[in-house]
């Protein structure tokens, strides 16, 4: 399986062109083509902005036009905010990474063009495209920059390809707490609020106590955080105490 190239159309700036390399390569992809970049190529300042992703610009292929660039693609995407009077199927970057793994997965080759960062991909430049790729940004302010671009797209392949829970807890060397230590948490807080009597009046305690108890099972403890909260009443509960021995006039 070959992963898609991102192809960049008369980049402007190195900066962009290093920073859709970082973009590239924190999902996973590293196939980058450049065509008539306007400030030659190598480019230095598009080496430091790309930091540790400099592998990614030192396998980009250099291209004089788009139709070299694509020559060898069997299936093309470009990206472009706004409508240039052809005739194209749009597609989200959703519904357009959908199909480029489809394509993928059958040993097809596939690219996406970025246009340069001052007007975009032009007509001359769409007509090597099967398919336009629109994000849909704020009308009133559609101009996206390029890495931010290589960004949404690469994302876009990354998640659509791993499976990733959509919520987990993040666990610091820590387990969640069994209903048994929970309940005796429950037990111990009841035991504290009994002494400082906070159950009344007498016949409402036994509501408060399973209102109580439900809020301890609703909040998914974890044992260091169990354990936190009986260190928490031990110590309210010491202090106390030694409050106590201190004001009574025969201690």
């Amino acid at each position: 399986m070959i992963d898609p190239v991102f192809i960049l159309v008369r980049p402007q700036m190195g900066e962009n062109i290093g920073g859709a390399a970082r973009a590239m390569l924190n999902f996973g992809l590293d196939r980058m083509r450049i065509v008539d970049p306007r400030d030659g190529w190598p480019n230095p300042r598009a080496a430091a902005t790309a930091s540790g992703a400099g592998v990614v610009l030192d396998r980009a292929g250099l291209f004089p036009d788009v139709a070299g660039a694509v020559a060898d693609c069997d299936f093309v995407f470009a990206t472009t905010a706004r409508g240039r009077e052809l005739v194209k199927e749009i597609v989200t970057p959703e519904r357009a990474m959908a199909m480029a793994r489809a394509l993928v997965a059958e040993g097809k080759k596939v690219g996406f063009l970025f246009g340069p960062e001052r007007a975009g991909l032009e007509n001359e430049d769409l007509v090597h495209a099967n398919v336009i790729v629109t994000v849909p940004v704020n009308p009133e302010f559609y101009s996206l920059n390029l890495a931010q671009c290589a960004l949404l797209l690469a994302y876009e392949w990354r998640r659509q390809g791993v499976a990733v829970p959509e919520s987990v807890l993040g666990l610091a060397r820590t387990d969640m707490a069994t209903r048994v230590e929970v309940e005796r948490l429950g037990d111990h807080f009841e035991d504290r609020l009994e002494a400082a009597g906070f159950f009344f009046p007498p016949d409402k305690a036994p509501g408060m106590k399973i209102n109580l108890r439900n809020m301890w099972g609703r909040l998914g403890l974890t044992r260091a955080e169990v354990q936190t909260l009986h260190g928490m009443l031990r110590q309210i509960a010491w202090k106390l105490k030694r409050q106590g021995e201190t004001d009574d006039p025969e201690g």
